[in-house]
């Protein structure tokens, strides 16, 4: 009696999944690979919140200009801070906090309005966020323009040649607000209340930056209420502005040791969110 013989089972091993390290290659291999992608979206940004045009950029610097008396009245007039030339002290922080906060809102939702973008063409959904951030970088170089005229019209004993330096804080800036603003738009692609939280979240985390009061406050209030003392020191803001401030107000160099602390945290916190929406790409086009 003949038996039948029974296949050979044939086993097909599943795709691994990818680890971290191979992801964070990938994200950076594509997003070099599309470059030019990068800047065809940061421009399509510009043109849409009017950052190309002249006018565009004018409404753009005239939020912390206008901001600026009511901080001077406040502080300056009423808590009688006390503080030498406070306009520009107030001015060469709340321009670098526009910037960023301006940058993470374009980047909160560069996912979540991009969905007939992202359902019909295959391209590395990260550079939506990039490109979203980068768009936002012309306006903060069109600000310095007032900056520079107030100094040159009011405090022109302020002016020096450490104000050259302002490019390579405000590059410690731009690596924190990219890996930030990657969290934002993938964070607010699957809760769309993200973007009402972050409005919260800055409010805050401005009253606790040395914006509107020097670093010597910190340390006063440090004595009595350490928490408050850690919270900060730990919040890179404190180096951002203190070191801003350092190059513009002061004449000085900033604490470079305390910028590449910053620098360091903010390419590993990029690594981290990068990984994160990487992870999460695939399902974008079935939540949106």
């Amino acid at each position: 009696m003949s038996t039948l013989a029974r296949p050979t089972p044939v086993y097909v091993a599943s795709p691994r999944r990818p680890t971290a390290a191979d992801l964070l290659r990938q994200t950076v291999r594509e997003v070099a690979a599309h470059s030019d992608l990068v800047r065809q979206l940061a421009r399509a940004t510009m043109r849409r919140a009017g950052a190309h045009t002249i006018l565009g950029n004018v409404w753009w610097v005239l939020d912390p200009l206008l901001q600026m008396p009511l901080y001077v009245l406040l502080v300056g007039v009423i808590l009688r801070s006390g503080t030498p030339d406070f306009p520009l002290f107030l001015f060469s922080a709340i321009l670098p906090w526009k910037w960023f906060t301006s940058s993470l809102s374009e980047a909160t939702s560069s996912v979540a309005t991009r969905d007939q973008l992202i359902k019909q063409v295959a391209f590395p959904k990260i550079a939506l966020p990039i490109s979203a951030i980068v768009a936002v970088v012309p306006q903060f170089l069109f600000g310095l323009a007032p900056l520079l005229l107030m100094m040159g019209l009011f405090y022109r004993h302020r002016l020096s040649a450490f104000i050259l330096l302002v490019p390579v804080v405000a590059a410690v800036q731009l690596v924190l607000s990219l890996a930030i603003g990657i969290l934002l738009a993938i964070c607010n692609a699957f809760a769309r209340d993200t973007g009402r939280l972050t409005g919260f979240v800055f409010r805050i985390w401005f009253i606790l930056s040395p914006a509107l009061y020097s670093s010597d406050r910190i340390e006063h209030v440090s004595g009595r209420y350490p928490m408050l003392g850690i919270a900060f020191r730990l919040n890179p803001f404190t180096t951002l502005f203190e070191s801003y401030r350092a190059v513009i107000y002061e004449g000085t160099f900033p604490s470079f040791i305390a910028l590449v602390a910053v620098l360091l945290v903010s390419l590993g916190l990029l690594a981290t969110t990068s990984i994160f929406f990487k992870r999460l790409e695939p399902s974008l086009a079935k939540i949106l």
